[in-house]
Formats: structure tokens, sequence, C-alpha cells
């Protein structure tokens, strides 16, 4: 069995090592245009703003272990097209060679693209979007230019928060742009993006909300960024507005979902039998909305290609849903979520109930403690919680599991309000911040 995968980054690499790793019968072709695989763009603006050493260690595996493996791997090569009923790929390499690659199995793991703006001066230097490994070299290199003092960003969720922190800790003055009302606002609700914004404030940030980018000015290089409110002189701008699927090998033979990605079914199978989608520029099953989605995060591409794995080895193997669990923790103030907000509740027509409670994470006589804030959503008529926030200066991202695992299982308010939790001064409190926002529950 010929399995080709399209795209070696987190969910193609999970496909590949699944059918490496469990299989004797496998046969894996690797392709990808870029010149690496496996990088954790997530520590992007950690190398960026010197909060890590450097960027070695955010590579997790390369082409040389996979042909070791015996794969066979194609780097800095594109896909021009893709023959499916002849079930053939055809490829060009960087140095302009072209070849074809028969398949009996086919991976689409194609990823997402960056959203461009469309608006003139997009095209001028020192603009730069944040995905690929190249682009945080870009980003580097920018900021270690001593004309640089002056960053922009555009996009106000996780990349642009994490990489406006990473701009101001290289000492830049840093201007975050978003037409949504706060930061964060796809995430969370509003009493944590506050939260948030005040952080970033703090931080030496400056906040643009509600504005939008209408143009890029600049002869050579960008100088200035005109919005709808006024104009602002810039060295660097950096794009964070978010990605789309990345469906172009598919357009007219495969059918689309949410997003207006790849539709796959539990088995990551497309509407193609013999072709899988994976990661980024494939749906997923939200356990929250009982419905079809789109949420591009690596741990749900990893989890997506385990699954297509063992199913293209012919062990079935069903995805179980995803909650889309996250979090972020930018100048000391960590946040995670998981589920849908009261917003988001409300943007899908799901009528929600929400129980808030805030606190302090251990008893008052603790010498370390800091104040932790928490919502639970649920629904109002069968009660089963859709989803979770947390927020705090202390490190409560292990909390956030156990609401992923609370919606997916479809696990009710009331249940959570008796549930056995521990108590010791060095961890909590005896009536727990996530005991009380249960009882708290109308």
């Amino acid at each position: 069995m010929r399995t080709v995968i399209i795209g070696a980054n987190h969910a193609g690499i999970a496909v590949a090592n699944t059918l490496l790793d469990n299989y004797t019968d496998q046969q894996v072709v690797m392709i990808d245009r870029n010149s690496n695989l496996s990088y954790l763009g997530c520590g992007t603006a950690l190398w960026v703003g010197r909060q890590i050493d450097s960027y070695e260690n955010l590579f997790y595996t390369s082409a040389e272990a996979f042909e070791a493996k015996g794969a066979e791997v194609h780097m800095e090569t594109s896909v021009d097209r893709v023959d499916y009923e002849g079930k053939r790929v055809f490829c060009t390499t960087l140095s302009g060679e072209s070849f074809e690659v028969a398949y009996d199995k086919l991976v689409l793991a194609c990823g997402s693209l960056p959203i461009s703006p469309k608006i003139p001066g997009a095209d001028l230097d020192n603009i730069s979007f944040l995905k690929l490994f190249q682009q945080g070299q870009d980003v580097d290199r920018m900021l270690g230019d001593d004309s640089c003092r002056r960053v922009v960003v555009v996009g106000a969720g996780y990349i642009g928060v994490e990489i406006a922190e990473a701009a101001r800790r290289r000492g830049k003055e840093v201007l975050l742009f978003d037409v949504a009302p706060s930061s964060l606002s796809s995430y969370y609700d509003d009493w944590f993006c506050a939260d948030m914004d005040e952080r970033l404030r703090e931080g030496g940030i400056e906040l643009h909300f509600g504005e939008r980018a209408v143009a890029y000015l600049g002869e050579g290089k960008v100088e200035a960024i005109q919005t709808d409110a006024g104009e602002y002189p810039v060295d660097v701008v950096v794009n964070a507005i978010g990605f789309v699927p990345n469906t172009a090998l598919g357009e007219g033979h495969l059918e689309l979902g949410a997003g207006r990605a790849f539709r796959v079914d539990e088995h990551q199978r497309t509407s193609d039998p013999d072709v899988y989608a994976v990661g980024d520029c494939a749906t997923i099953y939200s356990n929250a909305l009982r419905a079809e989605t789109y949420i591009a995060l690596a741990t749900n591409a990893v989890r997506s290609g385990i699954v297509a794995g063992h199913n293209i080895a012919g062990a079935e193997l069903a995805a179980i849903g995803v909650q889309g669990a996250n979090g972020i923790s930018v100048f000391g103030l960590n946040m995670v979520s998981c589920g849908l907000s009261v917003k988001a509740a409300g943007r899908a027509g799901i009528e929600v109930e929400w129980t808030d409670f805030e606190d302090l994470q251990r008893p008052g006589f603790m010498r370390e403690n800091a104040t932790v804030k928490i919502r639970i959503v649920y629904e109002r008529d069968s009660r089963r919680i859709v989803g979770a926030q947390l927020a705090s200066t202390e490190d409560i991202s292990m909390g956030i599991h156990m609401f992923s695992l609370a919606v997916q299982e479809g696990v009710t308010i009331d249940k959570l309000k008796l549930l056995d939790v521990f108590f010791l001064p060095h961890f909590n409190q005896p009536y727990n911040y996530i005991t009380m926002a249960a009882l708290g529950a109308k």
C-alpha cells in the first residue's frame, strides 16, 4: 500500500509516524514545498521575544528521521495538481524537475494560509505574516534592525497578542490593531478579554480596537498604516488576522464543509474514499456544538493525523470530536478556555446560562497567592456543560483539561457541583473555585 502525504507539518507527520511506526506493509511518500518540517510555530513569539535561547528546538523531527524509517521524502517540492481518477500526484522540485507519484491512498495535509488584507500597499517591504519558520526569521531580523523603533501588529488574536508582547520585550514601541472591540474576542467573553486588554496596556502596548486597516503607505517599504480612524507611522508591520484552509488541490473534486475546509467523516475520509484530509485543511466535529466546525489548532492536527493513519492501514478508528481547548500566557497573565464562550454560543444559536466565580487560588494565609476567575457555560435546557474559561497569574492550565472532558462527555453543571475535588493549601482552597462556580449555577 502506497500512501502519498501532501504536507509534512504536524498533521502529515502524525499520519506518517502512525503508518511507519505501527504497520510493516506501508510505503509512505511525503511531499512538502518547504525546506523544513515540524516547526512549532507556537514558539515563534517566545523566540522572537528572547524568552527562549534559540529556535533550534522548535523543530521536533526532520526529513532524515523519516527517511531512516523508510519513507520517501520530497522537500522543496510543489504539487501542481492531482489526477484523482488516475490516482497520481504531479510535482515540481525547486530546481524545476517534474515528476509524478502514484498512490493507493492520498492524504491532504495542506494546512492553512494566512489571511492577507486586500488593501493598497500590502506588497511593501517590512510587512510580514507569522506562520512559517522563514517568516519568523524575517520578523526577528526586522526587529533586530536598529532603525526599527515602531511595530504595528494587525490582529489581536492569539498570534497577534503574543507577537505584540515579543516585540515589546525587544524594546519596541508596539501598536496593536483589531476591528473587534477587544483582544482575544474569538476565544473569551468580555469579562476575560478586559483583563488581557489591561495587561497589554500595563505592558506598554498601545491598543487600537474597533479600527480597520485600509492601507499601508510608503515608498518601497512600509512607513505608515492608515486605518478608518487615522494614520500612524510605522517601521514594521506583522499581519496576524487569521487563517483559512488551503484547499486549492481539491477544488472541483472534493466536498467542502464548515469554513470551506475539506469535509471529512469520523475516519478523516473526504468525499473521495481514497483521499483523506487532516489538520488545518479539514473540518472537525465539535462536541460543544454537536456539529461540524473548523478549528485550526496543532493539537487537532496531530489527533486527526493519528486517526487517518490507522484507518489507512485498515484498523478502523473513529475520531471522538474536539472542544478546541486552548491557552495563552502574556505578560504573566494565564488564560485557558475550551468549548463555547457565551458570545460563541449566541452566534451558534445555542441558548446558554453561565456561572462566574472569583477568589484566591489558595487560602489567605499562604504567602504565594493570586486571584482566579472562572466561568462555566452550560446549555439552558439540557444543562450540559458546553464551555469554560479560566484566568489567573497562577498556572491554572490543568483545570481546562477536566472541562474539556466534561464537554466531550456531556457532563451537566449539576454533576459538577459535588465533584470530589481534593484540598491542600499548597494548591487550592477548601471551597474550591470550580465547586463554588458550579454551586452558583441557576
